[in-house]
């Protein structure tokens, strides 16, 4: 009899790669969620005690949204009120609070709470915004105001997310089946969880200077590769398009380079002083009345160099510009131009002879020779 160490060695390999598959099916179809599930919603069943302690979350909200709250705020109120969560809004300090209450069963509906009024503060409109108290629903709140330093190509980029009347920020909500509100230095997305994370990674790419039609371009493949059925459990990478970043222009270089000079731990010579220069060339030991006749004959040479320049610019308004030389006419030219014309006459007098197309509509009157001919005829 063999032994079970004997068989396990005998197995060949290619039952091995087959029992390997079969495993990687299983963890695959345990991994995918089956079509048409939906979690089962808390009742006050599940949690017939309520909560023990009283939880709240408040947040701030800017003065421009101050009108827009006041109209809907009892709506927000109505719609915490079915979930037992109060709501209270403070237009002295600017702020909106939602705390929990005794008849309060469900523990995560707070968080939910705290979610809606963030939305509102970030210009979330509320008929959005009341979704976020649904079970299958989330909210990510990105921030992009510090993600590019210059303010002008901050404006550039966020526009390129919005795209031209909005067209861009449509497409994105129409593949991830997700709302997206993009508003100062924040984007707001309200949606499942698997379009909040392509919302994330297409809002951040494009401020990373990642135009968002190449991630849109990735997502409307993926939709149409989730509808195969056959291709759910395959790698998608060689259907995925895969873009290569454009190598940039070099950059200019500048008219004037400055050359830096070469670090020395050594300072600079220091420079001579006027009576340095003056022993060196020996005018310190000349007298007084010396050093006055130097410098007046230095400045009587300067002057005269002055005066001959300025004398210069005063001669050459008389100075007679050169004049053209007059073209004359050679006989040639006319003896040309004569026959040019006499060929041109003869032309005009052949083709007047030949009989082409219809006889002329006014024809000229016949002359007396031509009459007399006739007569005779």
């Amino acid at each position: 009899m063999a032994s079970p160490m004997e068989e396990r060695v005998k197995d060949s390999p290619h039952e091995k790669k087959a029992k390997k598959s079969k495993k990687q099916v299983d963890d695959s179809e345990l991994l995918t969620v089956p079509d048409g599930w939906k979690e089962p919603t808390f009742s006050r069943e599940d949690n017939p005690k309520g909560l023990l302690e009283e939880s709240s979350f408040a947040t701030l909200f800017p003065k421009y949204r101050e009108a827009y709250l006041k109209e809907c705020w009892p709506l927000v109120q109505r719609a915490l009120g079915e979930v037992f969560i109060n709501a209270n809004l403070d237009l002295i300090e600017g702020s909106m609070t939602v705390n929990t209450t005794k008849k309060t069963f469900d523990p995560y509906a707070i968080l939910r709470a705290r979610d809606l009024i963030k939305l509102l503060a970030r210009s979330v409109p509320f008929e959005q915004a009341v979704r976020i108290l649904q079970d299958d629903m989330a909210c990510d709140i990105i921030k992009i105001g510090t993600l590019v330093r210059n303010r002008e190509r901050f404006v550039k980029r966020r526009q390129r997310l919005i795209g031209p009347k909005g067209s861009t920020l449509k497409a994105l909500e129409l593949l991830t089946s997700c709302y997206v509100m993009v508003q100062g230095n924040t984007v707001s997305a309200l949606g499942p969880h698997s379009g909040l994370k392509e919302v994330r990674k297409v809002v951040l790419d494009t401020m990373k200077n990642i135009h968002p039609i190449y991630n849109i371009k990735t997502l409307m493949i993926k939709r149409e590769l989730s509808s195969d059925p056959d291709l759910r459990t395959q790698s998608w990478e060689r259907f995925l398009p895969k873009f290569r970043h454009k190598s940039l222009a070099k950059r200019k270089q500048p008219k004037k380079k400055v050359v830096k000079k070469e670090y020395t731990p050594f300072p600079p010579p220091q420079p001579e002083s006027k009576v340095d220069k003056e022993l060196a060339s020996g005018e310190f030991f000349l007298r007084e009345s010396e050093k006055r006749r130097k410098k007046m004959a230095e400045i009587k040479e300067k002057q005269a160099e002055a005066l001959t320049k300025r004398q210069e610019e005063r001669n050459k308004a008389f100075i007679a510009p050169k004049e053209k030389p007059v073209v004359k006419k050679s006989k040639k030219d006319t003896t040309e131009s004569k026959i040019d014309i006499q060929a041109i006459k003869d032309k005009v007098k052949k083709a007047k002879t030949k009989k082409l197309g219809a006889p002329p509509v006014n024809p000229q009157p016949a002359d007396d020779k031509t009459k007399k001919k006739k007569n005779k005829g």
